[in-house]
């Protein structure tokens, strides 16, 4: 028998490992900032708005104090008497009037003075303006009434035909009607505080026929 030669062995040969070094990046060192300094000027107008702010809080509590407590009343407006001198019609339609009314303006608060800054007062035939005036400011004190004349002329103002013959009608019939407006900005004052407000008078009048036209009857009312 023929004996075969044993099989070779395998050697196994070990190739060393390479650690794996990982480089660690560079640390840059944190630069520290400077400190700001807050400009003064911002400081100052932080504390000039907390002061106005507390002002206008203090402001509206004094306003709420004095409606409260004191209860203010607006002016009242009021025509007491009046003239109508004269009307003529040119062309049907062109108006000429010529009228006085004594108006009263009265301050019914005991502790408030009121000062009339803006008076317009308004005439007008039904819807249509024929006249308007103005008034100088005045002041009025607590429980003071003021009476003034105001004139009231017409000059060629156009009025619809269908208001001229309503016109015409009434200086027949004796008896013409007006509506009287006023516009009015009002001040009132207590101490140091003070607020203001418009107000609007209005008055329906009954007149006589001119020349020698009379105040028959009035309704007025005052209201803001």
């Amino acid at each position: 028998m023929l004996s075969l030669p044993p099989p070779p062995q395998r050697q196994t040969v070990t190739t060393p490992l390479n650690p794996i070094i990982r480089q660690k990046k560079p640390v840059k060192p944190k630069l520290l900032r400077p400190i700001r300094r807050t400009n003064p000027a911002i400081w100052i107008c932080a504390v000039l708005c907390v002061i106005f702010s507390i002002f206008l809080i203090l402001a509206g509590i004094a306003t709420l104090v004095i409606f409260l407590v004191i209860k203010p009343k607006h002016p009242l407006f009021e025509t007491t008497s009046a003239s109508l001198n004269s009307i003529y019609l040119d062309s049907v339609e062109y108006l000429n009037c010529d009228f006085t009314i004594l108006a009263n303006f009265s301050n019914p608060n005991r502790k408030l003075d009121v000062r009339f800054e803006y008076v317009d007062i308004e005439l007008y035939f039904y819807d249509s303006l024929i006249a308007t005036q103005s008034i100088q400011p005045f002041t009025q004190r607590p429980g003071e009434a003021r009476l003034g004349s105001v004139h009231l002329i017409s000059s060629l103002v156009y009025l619809p035909l269908n208001l001229s013959m309503q016109l015409q009608k009434q200086v027949q019939s004796n008896s013409v009607r007006y509506n009287i407006r006023g516009t009015f900005r009002v001040r009132a004052r207590l101490g140091v505080a003070h607020f203001s407000y418009w107000l609007y008078g209005r008055c329906q009048v009954e007149m006589s026929s001119p020349p020698n036209g009379v105040l028959v009857a009035r309704s007025c009312r005052t209201k803001r």
